[in-house]
């Protein structure tokens, strides 16, 4: 079930590129990133709510608190920049190298959490690299 929850994470990815694109004209990304922050804020607690969710608010540790918040920072800043880089230059160069996050993530994910790479994984972050860097030549 992972797989298919990946897929269409991939795709509402794609598609927040595109009609990101389209609603920032002439738009200040700041702007267009706080409009879409709230948006995802009701969405996101329209989700908890109906879904029951909220009850496990009591059970976090001051650790889950921690880690959430520096990611909520991460994430925050990183729609910013994009949206500012989409605002800026053609999506179709700014997501290849944004996507370039992902070598980042095994990068970390082996320094931070011990997690181990393949043959397979190194290739492919390999090939990912070397995509991001054709993508970028003009």
């Amino acid at each position: 079930m992972w797989k298919l929850y990946a897929i269409l994470s991939a795709l509402f990815a794609a598609l927040t590129s595109i009609l990101a694109k389209v609603g920032i004209k002439g738009v200040d990304s700041n702007l267009a990133t706080a409009i879409r922050t709230c948006v995802i804020i009701v969405m996101s607690w329209l989700i908890v709510f109906m879904s029951g969710s909220q009850q496990g608010i009591r059970e976090l540790t001051k650790q889950n608190w921690t880690f959430l918040f520096l990611s909520g920072l991460a994430t925050g800043l990183s729609w910013l920049f994009y949206y500012k880089a989409i605002s800026l230059a053609d999506v179709s160069k700014v997501a290849p190298i944004d996507k370039s996050s992902i070598v980042l993530t095994l990068i970390l994910s082996f320094i931070i959490l011990g997690e181990q790479f393949t043959l397979k994984t190194i290739a492919a972050a390999v090939l990912i690299t070397a995509g991001v860097f054709v993508m970028m030549l003009k």
